[in-house]
């Protein structure tokens, strides 16, 4: 760890080539889930919509406000709509949805670093056993598969560019990967060129795929698996361009989540999972505050509060939140002493994820940090414990089934854990 308070360009760089996708050491290696299980899981129409708020949302100013103590902060503690639970004043709108939310705020997690935190938060941390571990997204796209209207399982809603990140699926191989969003725009060059006919078009499909398999007679299976795949998410996204169309979302929705990135973002991730998505996942940059801190956190949590807010209020409306699991995670908390740049740094030791839906407890705060907000109070939970949690949320039976990649039997979650019993209903 650096002990300067700033991170350092590197640590940064080393995060985000993390993210995209690059040094996927293992994308040769195979795997297999055992098939009746496979199968049983398709049938489930449970969903994720997770937002990832990259560099480390505070839980002082969020979840776990501590005001008028040494490492509060200028921001007071608001009620919510369940008597009892306050959280931060910069959360007004979330306040009125607490009735349908859980926070967790006994996490305590390994890593203070962007690059290490990021990959070890995603994968769920499990024992090292020699192999890269997918990414959360990837493990359910495997577990669980597309939904029945067939869209990829796996979508990336992001900052800037796009395309099929595949060092997110670990040793399941590139097939599992991420189709990412950049800007929420579709995929550049997605349609045929207009001159093309529909007749030209299924012959060079066909001709495609023909090459395709001769291809893949004396290659990897896993790398023809991953191409033909793509092909597949590009076929079905070309029937389902209205996802794209700005014009059919109502000028209402636009204000409610608000015109910002983030708002944007967040509208487009619960448009996927309403199309049918399996797994979607939702980036927010520039969390990071260790400078600035207070400002920081007064622009950005108001932009996280009015999106999340209405896309709590949408799923409750629409009964939707019954088989949507909502998650907001980051790879760390930040610290409860302010630096001298009016920051906080990184704090993996006590901070809080929050989640609705898929059956979890609603209206809930499980864990506690002492009075101080340094410390949990009471047990600690790692991001292993999540884990368990939300695949059992999602009707995952984690103690009873595991991963075979290549004949290497591997648990789908840290052995050592179990699922957080207070936060399932």
């Amino acid at each position: 760890m650096s002990k300067s308070p700033l991170c350092r360009t590197h640590e940064h760089r080393l995060s985000r080539r993390r993210l995209l996708g690059a040094g996927a050491a293992t994308l040769g290696l195979g795997s297999m889930l055992r098939p009746v299980v496979a199968e049983d899981l398709r049938d489930k129409d449970r969903q994720v919509l997770c937002i990832w708020l990259d560099g480390g949302m505070s839980q002082l100013e969020s979840w776990d406000p501590k005001p008028n103590t040494q490492f509060g902060g200028p921001f007071r503690a608001i009620p919510t709509s369940v008597p009892g639970i306050h959280i931060s004043e910069l959360f007004p709108k979330t306040a009125l949805q607490m009735h349908h939310l859980a926070i967790l705020r006994s996490v305590h997690t390994q890593d203070n670093s962007h690059s290490a935190g990021v990959a070890r938060i995603n994968r769920g941390d499990p024992k090292n056993r020699g192999v890269v571990y997918p990414y959360l997204g990837s493990a359910v796209a495997k577990l669980m598969g597309p939904t029945r209207t067939g869209l990829p399982p796996y979508v990336w809603v992001k900052p800037g560019s796009g395309g099929f990140k595949t060092a997110d699926a670990g040793f399941l191989g590139p097939a599992y990967g991420a189709l990412a969003l950049g800007d929420a725009k579709p995929p550049a060059n997605l349609l045929p060129h207009p001159s093309l006919t529909a007749e030209e078009y299924q012959l060079r499909q066909e001709l495609r795929t023909r090459f395709n398999e001769r291809f893949g007679q004396q290659r990897f299976n896993n790398e023809v698996a991953a191409d033909t795949s793509v092909y597949e998410i590009a076929q079905t996204l070309m029937r389902r361009m209205d996802l794209f169309d700005e014009s059919k979302v109502s000028a209402k929705d636009v204000e409610r989540y608000g015109s910002h990135e983030l708002g944007r973002h967040m509208l487009m991730g619960r448009r996927l999972i309403e199309a049918g998505v399996r797994f979607v996942k939702v980036n927010s940059y520039h969390w990071d505050s260790h400078g600035d801190h207070f400002n920081a956190s007064d622009c950005l949590h108001r932009q996280f509060d009015q999106p999340f807010a209405a896309l709590i209020e949408d799923l409750a409306d629409r009964s939707l939140l019954d088989n949507v699991l909502v998650i907001v995670l980051s790879e760390f908390g930040r610290t409860p002493r302010i630096n001298s740049h009016c920051g906080r740094d990184h704090w993996p030791e006590a901070w809080s994820v929050a989640m609705a839906g898929c059956g979890l407890q609603k209206g809930a705060v499980v864990g506690a940090t002492n009075d101080l907000g340094t410390f949990v109070e009471g047990p600690e939970h790692d991001i292993g414990h999540l884990f368990h949690t939300w695949f059992q949320a999602l009707g995952i039976p984690q103690d009873h089934m595991e991963y075979i990649n290549q004949g290497q039997p591997l648990p789908v979650a840290h052995d050592d854990f179990g699922a957080v019993t207070e936060l399932l209903s």
